[in-house]
């Protein structure tokens, strides 16, 4: 197995979610890695958890990596969070994203959960997506 392509897809993922059109007319930039100190804006998105599990193979070590993206909003409804995610997986599945170490070979939507989180009073959509990588 090999981790080693985990923080360039990683980087991929961000700089895509970051300058990819779509999502940058609804966020505005507001794409983290890590939720920053201090106040964030009232719409943003957030790459978190990640799980992998080796796809090594004869031609080499691979690896497929489930990861989430999450939509948070402090809007009242789940209308706006949900145009965000549609265009974070459009952003994700329309392109291939391109690694600085070793190769995306495919990229697939797994799952959503949509939810109300009481304590902070925001609406928080969960993409699931599963990556395979090749290391080279």
């Amino acid at each position: 197995m090999s981790y080693a392509v985990a923080s360039a897809l990683q980087a991929a993922l961000y700089e895509r979610l970051t300058f990819d059109d779509g999502v940058y007319c609804l966020v505005k930039g507001a794409v983290y890695d890590g939720i920053p100190p201090g106040a964030v804006p009232p719409l943003y998105v957030s790459i978190g958890e990640e799980k992998v599990i080796d796809r090594s193979d004869a031609d080499g070590a691979g690896a497929l990596h489930d990861f989430t993206v999450s939509v948070v909003s402090d809007a009242n409804g789940f209308a706006t969070a949900k145009l965000v995610a549609g265009a974070v997986s459009d952003a994700l599945l329309r392109r291939t994203l391109i690694l600085e170490r070793g190769y995306l070979v495919g990229l697939w939507f797994r799952q959503a959960v949509a939810k109300r989180v009481v304590k902070t009073g925001t609406r928080r959509i969960d993409l699931r997506f599963r990556a395979q990588v090749q290391d080279n």
